[in-house]
């Protein structure tokens, strides 16, 4: 790798860590391509990035964003997911490292606060942001469908009460 292919790597990097919510740091023990591709697709599917990268050159890229006391973290052959969606690379994370114990969980930080393995695990076990969505809006729609149950019910009283004098 060049001079060159490194700049535009740390200036992607730097983009990366700028845009994103959460960065979960990973330790590869050994996972298999095939193993390795299917954690990256789970990472997409789950709206997450999964990126393996120099140390060094993801120490340059920490300097100066909120991410850059994480720097202690990269150490060995390390990886890191990140997502915009501050649960979504946790969640991902810690499910395929529950499955497959070639993928050791470090740490990782949201903005400034720096996450340990517990904090991690604990971020994950959140719901996502479309889950929190789906719930708001059902608190927000359950008002209206009790007020429209609530009024349509004297006249669906008034009609049983008919009936049942009617069938007398």
């Amino acid at each position: 790798m060049d001079r060159s292919q490194k700049a535009d790597l740390v200036a992607e990097l730097k983009n990366v860590f700028n845009e994103t919510s959460v960065v979960v740091i990973t330790r590869n023990l050994g996972l298999s391509v095939a193993q390795s591709t299917d954690l990256r697709l789970k990472m997409r599917d789950a709206g997450a990035q999964f990126k393996v990268a120099k140390n060094r050159l993801a120490k340059i890229a920490l300097e100066g964003t909120k991410y850059g006391s994480i720097g202690e973290m990269l150490t060995g052959p390390t990886a890191l997911a990140t997502s915009i969606d501050p649960v979504a690379a946790a969640k991902v994370a810690v499910d395929f490292a529950k499955t497959n114990d070639r993928l050791e969980i470090v740490g990782g930080a949201m903005g400034d606060t720096l996450l340990d393995l517990n904090g991690i695990k604990a971020l994950a076990a959140l719901p996502s942001l479309d889950q929190l969505r789906g719930t708001l809006v059902g608190l927000i729609q359950a008002p209206a469908t009790k007020i429209a149950r609530i009024a349509k019910e004297p006249g669906g009283q008034l009609a049983r009460v008919l009936a049942a004098k009617a069938a007398a």
